[in-house]
């Protein structure tokens, strides 16, 4: 099989869906590795690195995508490069398509086979492909709300951890996943009020039992929601639903209540966002916009900040999903592995992920319908 790999166009990402030490794994199982020229740049890794593990390299991403079996990415594919892909080509990326009906019916009407990251589920409902970039955006969404707060970036000139004699900053995180764990282990850590909101209990207990520091976990309803984000200095929305658009849980006349200068870090954003002010998509290049005096965080590819740290994560997760992809081909792969299959949001122009079918009123196939 011959993998492409292009280079990231989305503003601010820099992250690249394979490194050298990748492509020399699939070189050895006997599958070709194309290499848009430049694409490991943002990530420190230079053409001459992915030469020597075995890839040729391509002069512009088209040519990636026209002579590519398997197009491996890390975000979803810009209009323009959604119009290269082809039939029964295969696609494995974040592609958040809950978010995105335009590039759903794209994919649809090109009848590709499209494979997202975020919704590859084993059997005890873990996201192994999705678990990397939560763990480094939630331990992100803390470092960049203790900067908004800072008075010289808008906020309101809060500590998060406080000194002595001074109370620390009341942190809310609304979802008890990867993203919020990790976001609320960071935060207590720095000496932060942190409250933990869920409608997991027995997540919630195992984090109260597993996490020390100035915790308090709450049950999910709008009534505790509210009470929490009154208070809230950084409020971090890290609410997930595999494959399906994030609930609103924060509503628009919550957030008029909370403190002039607070800050928000929507780090649903790139499924819809769970904060209803979180109504716009930003950039790392402008990052940031105050609503009713609240400063909102909304950008929808966080790790790509970090992007050395977030690709070595990344192919860490979906190197072994490419080999299987690659060694046995689509069909066998997805019958063998059925966290796979669960993957599979597009395939031969239906959707077969019920979160993207019910987020667009598409109609949902079965995978094994079509096989």
């Amino acid at each position: 099989m011959i993998i492409g790999v292009p280079e990231e166009i989305k503003q601010g990402e820099n992250r690249v869906a394979m490194t050298p030490a990748g492509v020399e794994e699939l070189t050895k199982s006997g599958h070709s590795v194309l290499v848009q020229r430049g694409a490991g740049a943002g990530s420190g890794i230079a053409d001459e690195e992915y030469a020597a593990a075995g890839a040729a390299l391509a002069d512009d991403g088209r040519s990636v995508y026209e002579r590519a079996d398997m197009v491996v990415k890390v975000k979803e594919p810009e209009p323009h490069e959604a119009q290269w892909l082809r039939p029964g080509q295969i696609l494995f990326t974040y592609l958040h398509l809950a978010a995105v009906p335009e590039l759903t019916r794209t994919l649809m009407e090109r009848r590709v086979t499209a494979i997202g990251y975020e919704t590859v589920q084993t059997d005890d409902g873990a996201l192994p492909l999705l678990t990397p970039m939560s763990e480094v955006a939630g331990r992100m969404a803390v470092q960049i709300g203790a900067q908004l707060l800072e008075k010289t970036r808008g906020g309101r000139g809060v500590l998060l951890g406080g000194v002595p004699g001074v109370p620390p900053a009341d942190v809310v995180i609304i979802g008890a996943g990867n993203v919020g764990a990790g976001a609320a282990r960071i935060t207590l850590g720095m000496g932060a009020n942190v409250t933990l909101i869920d409608i997991n209990i027995d997540r919630l207990r195992y984090l109260q039992e597993t996490l020390h520091g100035n915790l308090i976990t709450v049950m999910s309803n709008r009534f505790n929601i509210e009470r929490a984000v009154k208070y809230a200095d950084l409020l971090i929305g890290a609410v997930l639903v595999p494959g399906a658009r994030a609930p609103r849980l924060v509503t628009e006349d919550m957030v008029k209540q909370m403190k002039p200068g607070s800050v928000i870090v929507d780090v649903a954003i790139d499924q819809g966002g769970c904060i209803e002010t979180a109504d716009r998509v930003t950039t790392h290049d402008q990052p940031t916009y105050v609503k009713h005096g609240v400063i909102h965080y909304a950008v929808s590819n966080m790790p790509g900040a970090v992007p050395r740290t977030s690709t070595m994560a990344l192919t860490n997760a979906t190197l072994p999903y490419v080999l299987k992809l690659a060694n046995y081909g689509f069909e066998a792969a997805v019958r063998a592995d059925r966290a796979l299959a669960r993957g599979v949001n597009c395939f031969a122009g239906r959707v077969t992920q019920p979160g993207v079918a019910e987020a667009h009123g598409l109609e949902y196939t079965p995978l094994q319908e079509l096989l």
